[in-house]
């Protein structure tokens, strides 16, 4: 009998499916919630909030006013930590009847005009990793922060990149993990768990010219980290000691943008992708593109954290 390990290539036990033909213009965000055994995603570009029910294939939709980029479940109140273009607030969906409450809570960054929030992740212990980035994609202008718990905001990166995603952990926390899209890399950091601090920045992963930019990433329980690739129409599987490819799942969608695992057992691989940018003989050669796709796998993803707060 063999034994998986952080180095094996993981199984697929299905077709791609794709479970929500939304046509987004940038599918972002994808977050498990256990407690509504559902996932959230948005489409930046349209200003939507998506949830989707995979045990009745239920689909919900919220309109904001403004770009939403991420989300995250809270642990000590009802709904939604979520990223705007700005800074962040409380969502909760199912108040209003259905029509959902928004509390604005902090702007980090109110002189950066240009910028807008990204990708956002809860690092094990519940705080809020959020990056941003030059919204023409283009200046070095973003930022990663810290949004804790108790509502302090610490930035720890600071114009290094246009465009960054991610961010992800190591299954044991040493580890942060985070797509420099920019430049076609994926940096990993040492993580201080206890103090939330960052150290010994290296680049964990380069893409070669014309396979692809790192966009969002996810591990799961052996350490895998799983990369979307925007503009190779794939998601990749890399061993977490070298960061060599294990595995490539193909997508018809070239704009592939966030990867996430979710379902009952964490074994659904969801994967969101994008029609931003594609001309009209790309669109009419990719009909699925912007559309949520979900794969069976015999591998495991982390459980979501709750924002801490």
């Amino acid at each position: 009998m063999s034994v998986a390990s952080s180095a094996s290539p993981p199984c697929i036990l299905s077709d791609l499916l794709a479970v929500w033909p939304a046509r987004a213009g940038l599918g972002e965000g994808l977050s498990w919630s256990p407690r509504q055994q559902a996932l959230y995603w948005v489409d930046i570009v349209r200003q939507r909030l998506y949830r989707y029910t995979p045990a009745n294939g239920h689909r919900e939709r919220w309109y904001f006013d403004e770009p939403i980029t991420a989300v995250a479940e809270r642990r000590d109140g009802p709904g939604l930590l979520v990223s705007l273009r700005s800074g962040f607030a409380y969502f909760e969906p199912e108040a209003h009847d259905g029509y959902g409450r928004l509390r604005r809570l902090h702007e980090p960054e109110p002189e950066r005009l240009g910028n807008r929030f990204n990708d956002a992740k809860c690092d094990p212990l519940g705080r809020y990793w959020a990056s941003t980035m030059d919204a023409a994609a283009h200046a070095a202008t973003g930022a990663l922060y810290r949004y804790d718990g108790d509502g302090r905001c610490t930035r720890h990166l600071d114009r290094l990149f246009a465009v960054a995603n991610g961010p992800c952990w190591s299954p044991d926390g040493t580890t942060l993990y985070l797509s420099h899209t920019s430049g076609g890399e994926v940096w990993a950091f040492d993580f201080d768990l206890e103090r939330g601090e960052l150290s010994r920045q290296r680049v964990w992963l380069s893409l070669a010219a014309g396979d692809g930019l790192p966009d969002g990433l996810t591990t799961d329980v052996l350490g895998r980290v799983w990369v979307a690739r925007w503009g190779a129409a794939c998601v990749t599987c890399h061993a977490p000691d070298d960061a060599r490819e294990l595995f490539r799942l193909a997508l018809p969608a070239s704009q592939v943008s966030n990867v996430a695992f979710g379902g009952p057992t964490l074994q659904t691989l969801f994967i969101t992708t994008g029609r931003f940018g594609l001309s009209a003989e790309q669109l009419q050669a990719e009909p699925l593109a912007g559309a949520l796709f979900a794969i069976e796998t015999d591998t495991t993803g982390l459980p979501p954290t709750p924002y801490a707060g």
